[in-house]
């Protein structure tokens, strides 16, 4: 940034393989290119303590949820989705007052760029990015969709932050047209307003830091009520349209800690923990919770200081409402209709960093009741993600 510009450029490839499970074994590839620039406005145009991110991503490829039929609740590789094209990710001015006391960001980002930020390190969509974004995401878009917002974060000195935000809530963000340009949709149903409050503390002479954040979020638009209709019936059996529910919720939290230090010198070595867990409005979310835990251990071998292993497991549940009613589909003849609870995941990865900005991961997935319901036979999926950034 001595000039005031720094160039990004990432290539991330995803390879999965399921040799059981599923209606039948394939391999497929997909990927994601991010070009991005933060222009540092202060050297550029003398505008103080402010930049400008811009960032494109394309994505292209196959799914392998899709083409082997396995009918997961969460992707298997998680850079697929949202289309395969071109998208304006980030177009965004930040600002920044007192000392950094106070952090405006306004323009086009996503919710989870800012809120609930959790790394992509894993494959499966369980461990990958802002959490809420993965529950319930008919209505918050995480990368590559952004949609217009701000966020106000507030340092709070010798203990973390606490940020609110504002995001334009409309389906448009996840079509096709004009998706190159920071243009404003018309139609908007909503605001998207959620809140973070984080406690960054450091232990051990700040060889040990740590990450505890906790949210929620509240939504002004509407969405169908998950099982009535508009007279407070069941809509799957009087066929009525749906009951419209107005005021979207949930909550969030994140912590991760680093709790060992090595001999490596990666600043990410020793082992990290983390935890991550979100619950939705039962009214109108399909999957109403969602939980992860895991550990990242950095510095395997001494003559590897940039390698490390993950190990995460997780489940994604469905909302106990629709439960209980494809049970009571089942119960009065109108089935058989699957009865989805919960789908569980694991897996394993180990990460080879034989240059600086190259990343080869080979991973395998294990995922338990896919689909959340145990008529589905239960999954094994090779993995490979390899990801290069200059």
């Amino acid at each position: 940034m001595e000039k005031g510009v720094d160039f990004q450029i990432t290539y991330v490839s995803e390879v999965g393989y399921n040799p059981v499970g599923g209606a039948k074994s394939l391999a497929t590839y997909t990927d994601q290119v991010s070009v991005g620039a933060t222009l540092d406005l202060e050297k550029l145009i003398t505008l103080p303590n402010s930049l400008l991110q811009i960032t494109y991503t394309e994505r292209a490829g196959r799914n392998l949820v899709e083409d082997a039929g396995l009918d997961t609740l969460q992707l298997v590789q998680e850079v697929y989705g949202r289309g395969q094209t071109v998208r304006l990710t980030q177009f965004y001015l930040e600002h920044r007052f007192f000392n950094d006391l106070i952090n405006l960001r306004w323009g086009r980002s996503a919710m989870g760029d800012s809120f609930a930020v959790f790394s992509c390190d894993f494959q499966n969509l369980t461990f990958c990015g802002s959490q809420p974004g993965n529950l319930v995401g008919n209505y918050i878009y995480n990368w590559p969709i952004s949609q217009w917002g701000a966020r106000v974060r507030v340092a709070i000195d010798g203990f973390g932050y606490v940020q609110a935000g504002a995001y334009d809530q409309n389906e448009q963000y996840l079509g096709f047209e004009n998706k190159l340009w920071p243009v404003w949709y018309s139609g908007s149903t909503g605001v998207l307003l959620p809140f973070e409050l984080a406690w960054l503390p450091t232990f051990d002479n700040g060889r040990l830091p740590g990450s505890y954040k906790i949210g929620a979020w509240y939504s002004t638009s509407a969405l169908n009520d998950l099982i009535l209709d508009v007279n407070g019936n069941l809509a799957a059996l009087t066929g009525d349209p749906a009951m419209q529910r107005r005021g979207l919720y949930g909550g969030y939290l994140t912590f991760q800690q680093q709790v060992t230090r090595n001999s490596s010198s990666d600043p990410n070595a020793g082992l990290k923990l983390f935890l991550n867990a979100a619950v939705a409005d039962g009214e109108t979310s399909a999957t109403s919770f969602q939980v992860a835990a895991g550990l990242l251990y950095t510095g395997t071998f001494s003559s590897r200081p940039h390698d490390s292993i993950g190990f995460a497991i997780g489940t994604t549940q469905v909302n106990h409402r629709l439960t209980d009613l494809q049970n009571l589909q089942n119960a009065m003849g109108l089935g058989p209709v699957p009865v989805r609870n919960s789908e569980y995941v694991m897996e394993l990865f180990y990460t080879i960093a034989p240059v600086p900005g190259l990343l080869i991961r080979p991973n395998v997935q294990y995922i338990a009741t896919p689909g959340a319901t145990s008529q589905n036979a239960n999954i094994f999926v090779l993995g490979l993600k390899s990801v290069i950034s200059f």
